[in-house]
């Protein structure tokens, strides 16, 4: 214990100069990033390095220089390898950390689970999930911000800049305690080739959504959203939620998409998941998540046919490539007219297609990691071929009578960008061949005012998680009772994965939870779990917090706003809003970012963490906060046109007397429209 907190001590002392710790490199025994193709000039080069140097002192820029030129050269970008720490990274309890106050204690923890070697996808380069989803740019921003955050008051607020820490600056008590902005670029400029560049030059980051705002909670953040999408697939698709003998093929078990086969098992179907990397998929084979794994596609479908036909829930991991599989399951079709697969998706990370997010069926992954560093045009030529053969197998099991849905991680985009047919026809810009599980599965949820809350138990005692899981259970079911039967179903689905949360072991990293709730539900739960902490039968100080991927925090047209139809749904005044009420309204932290699921440029949103510690001033900014971060986008979505949205905004408004919002006033008879324009 003492050992630990002393090691936490220095690790929050600043940038380790006299003497530096040595030079260790990559460590061979982790995953690590692919390597970045940035395509600097010589003179951007020196940029980047000049960028780097400035962190450190003149009297070390002959030793620095060289080995930074020398990271950006062989890795694409400078990680500052050097100043990666020894100390075992994970979420330590919060009274552990040396600060002088319990907000910026939380903000710490949350960091350190993000790069918690159980849970971050390439913890040295400091990517979370998602392929390039950055917590920092490089170890300095890491140490700088440890260091800011032990000597924060609470009368100053960290203000961060795409990972850079630009200081502690004079603020309220009711203020931020950090305020973070990833990827802010002006929009003619946020391509991703510009993103390259200015990565390489360390000015910009790409933070997805909870890598770069400290809330990453490991793949069960996704598990239960997963779950849910299942069940409703299967309502909407197969006409029933009892999914035994049905099967889901999907692809990708690292990161966020790991959480396919436990989210499957937990729906009761048979989840077969492609992976072409055998780290991720042996890691979750390891931790539980996923039942059995082989390469051998013939085995495959052996085990597909004998779980459909016997019921029995199955996650099955194939080591191979997803377009592999899904032309040997149209092959099967077409030999013996089985149809052996009734739901399908994709979780690759498609936002990120050239850069290791996408590895086509024509290479190895070996083959695949040389060809995009040193032909990235050849590279980007080989994904879009491989994409059509991916779809076109799709397409041809759907005909049969497949069901499939675009995951929110641009795959439909990208096959259409490679020429794959996936148009809609006479679709409007965001609509394909193919719903996204927004537009056709999760909207209605989002206009409803469900989305992804969650929370973290700072003690690090899984007593305090299992105490939370009760208290949320007993919350939901207490307002159960009163609500309309469209959102009683979403209120039991919630109840019954909250019962049943512990028994799944999903715990990766902290001791964090993760259920879709309503406002109301968000609110009640909050406040009854800070009333728990003032009661002590919690130990210690709770992070509220949820995923951008939520009801207001995502303004993102082919994802989380593809069901808004009035025309706004490129547009992103709701993310920016959420992040700025979230900031006035008592969150403890927030964060904004460009891109996130569907990719740089594509999308803006946002999130926050706000903690409780059992305090009335608490209550009141959970309460507060949290009303707004839901009927900012029901009202959004009101708006819009969406009836739900209407219905529900209505609702609110007769329970909370002082919220107001304007209430659109539909076209009831189209003629109006055709008159006045012909006219």
């Amino acid at each position: 214990m003492l050992m630990r907190m002393s090691n936490l001590k220095e690790l929050c002392s600043g940038l380790p100069l006299d003497p530096m710790p040595s030079n260790r490199g990559r460590d061979p025994s982790v995953p690590h990033a692919p390597v970045r193709t940035p395509n600097l000039t010589p003179e951007e080069e020196r940029l980047a390095l000049r960028n780097a140097l400035r962190y450190f002192p003149p009297s070390h820029h002959n030793i620095l220089a060289a080995e930074f030129a020398q990271e950006l050269r062989q890795y694409g970008h400078i990680y500052m390898y050097r100043f990666c720490p020894r100390i075992h990274m994970r979420a330590y309890p919060i009274d552990q950390y040396p600060c002088r106050t319990r907000q910026a204690a939380s903000i710490m923890l949350m960091i350190m689970n993000n790069l918690d070697h159980a849970v971050a996808q390439f913890p040295q380069e400091l990517v979370t999930y998602g392929g390039n989803g950055q917590v920092f740019s490089n170890w300095a921003q890491f140490r700088l911000v440890m260091y800011y955050l032990s000597e924060m008051t609470e009368e100053q607020t960290l203000v961060m800049y795409s990972g850079h820490p630009a200081g502690l600056f004079p603020s309220l008590p009711s203020s931020p305690r950090a305020i973070i902005t990833n990827g802010m670029v002006i929009p003619n400029y946020s391509s991703r080739e510009q993103y390259e560049k200015m990565f390489a030059l360390g000015v910009s980051m790409y933070g997805q959504m909870t890598a770069g705002s400290y809330c990453y909670i490991g793949p069960q953040g996704i598990v239960h959203g997963t779950m849910l999408t299942v069940l409703n697939a299967g309502r909407r698709y197969l006409g029933s939620d009892d999914l035994r003998g049905r099967v889901l093929v999907t692809s990708g078990l690292g990161g966020m998409s790991g959480a396919q086969a436990k989210a499957a098992v937990i729906a009761g179907c048979v989840g077969v998941i492609a992976e072409v990397d055998e780290v991720p998929l042996r890691k979750r084979h390891e931790q539980g998540w996923l039942m059995e794994v082989t390469s051998d596609i013939e085995h495959c479908i052996q085990r597909i046919r004998e779980a459909k036909r016997s019921k029995t829930p199955l996650s099955l991991g194939y080591h191979g490539n997803v377009v592999d599989l899904w032309e040997r399951l149209l092959t099967e079709y077409e030999r013996t007219g089985e149809l052996l697969v009734d739901l399908g998706s994709d979780q690759t990370s498609l936002h990120n297609p050239f850069s290791g997010g996408y590895y086509p069926a024509q290479l190895s992954l070996q083959q695949a990691n040389q060809l995009m560093a040193t032909d990235p045009a050849r590279f980007k030529t080989v994904v879009h071929e491989s994409l059509c053969r991916q779809v076109a197998a799709i397409n041809k099991l759907s005909e049969a009578g497949m069901f499939f849905w675009d995951y929110g991680n641009a795959f439909l985009l990208e096959a259409q960008r490679a020429g794959a047919e996936v148009e809609k026809e006479g679709g409007g810009a965001t609509e394909f061949r193919y719903p996204s599980y927004v537009q056709d599965i999760m909207g209605d949820i989002f206009s409803l005012g469900f989305g992804p809350f969650r929370w973290v138990c700072t003690s690090g005692d899984p007593h305090d998680l299992t105490l939370t899981d009760d208290i949320a259970a007993t919350v939901l079911e207490e307002i159960s009772a009163n609500v309309t039967e469209r959102v009683r179903q979403q209120y039991n689905d919630n109840i019954r994965w909250i019962r049943e949360a512990g028994k799944h072991r999903m715990v990766v990293g902290s001791q964090a939870r993760i259920l879709y709730s309503d406002q109301k539900g968000r609110v009640c739960i909050a406040l009854a779990i800070n009333q728990a902490i003032a009661d002590r039968r919690v130990s210690a100080p709770v992070v509220i917090s949820r995923d951008h991927h939520d009801v207001s925090g995502t303004d993102s047209p082919f994802r989380e706003t593809s069901n808004v139809y009035d025309g706004s749904a490129f547009c992103a005044d709701m993310a920016v809003q959420n992040f700025v009420g979230d900031a006035f309204r008592g969150a403890t932290w927030v964060s904004l970012h460009n891109g996130g699921g569907v990719g740089w440029g594509e999308v803006m949103n946002g999130g926050f963490g706000l903690l409780l510690d059992g305090t009335e001033e608490a209550a009141k900014r959970a309460s507060l906060m949290l009303n707004w971060d839901v009927s900012n986008g029901v009202a959004r979505r009101c708006w819009s046109g969406n009836s739900n949205a209407y219905e529900t905004i209505q609702r609110t408004m007769e329970e909370q007397r002082q919220l107001r919002v304007t209430m659109p006033y539909p076209v009831q008879d189209e003629d109006v429209l055709d008159r006045a324009l012909q006219g």
